[in-house]
């Protein structure tokens, strides 16, 4: 896999950036939106970032409206809900694509290093998550792992 702490991302207020301020920790990448049956996971991966950033962990969220138009809000709206509804304190990025012709370079290379059910690299919806070790292994994890199920896997990426 490319190194990912270099590959391009957009901050959001759409200014460029990179992910190597995280290098050397434990990140679980996941693709959120605010309209999606899976949306209050936002509250377990609050409490999953609040709990094990002390110990070099960090949840980065991307927003995308792939699946169903689920995230149609711009930067604004989507940062505003995220606080007022989830006291989200990770960070949130600008929306991406994750599948497709346009997909954002993290994405083709998390999908490259961990691919889904019987070898497809597609993500099949919001909420995929991706925990990335310290050693840049990636693991993912489906849309209906709840964050709460994550915690010992963190812990042992942590470890």
């Amino acid at each position: 896999m490319s190194d990912l702490y270099d590959l391009a991302v957009r901050t959001a207020d759409g200014a460029g950036t990179t992910l190597a301020e995280y290098r050397g920790k434990v990140l679980l990448i996941v693709n959120v939106a605010s309209k999606c049956g899976f949306t209050p996971q936002y509250a377990g991966l609050e409490a999953l970032h609040r709990k094990f950033g002390p110990l070099g962990f960090a949840v980065l969220g991307f927003p995308s409206n792939q699946f169903g138009g689920q995230e149609p809000g711009d930067a604004a709206e989507i940062a505003q809900f995220c606080s007022l509804t989830y006291d989200v304190s990770f960070p949130v990025f600008a929306k991406v694509d994750v599948n497709g012709a346009d997909a954002a370079p993290l994405f083709r290379a998390l999908k490259q290093a961990a691919p889904g059910v019987l070898g497809s690299e597609a993500v099949k919806w919001n909420f995929t998550k991706f925990l990335v070790g310290r050693d840049a292994s990636v693991t993912r994890f489906a849309p209906t792992t709840r964050p709460e199920e994550l915690e010992g896997a963190v812990l042992a990426a942590l470890a």
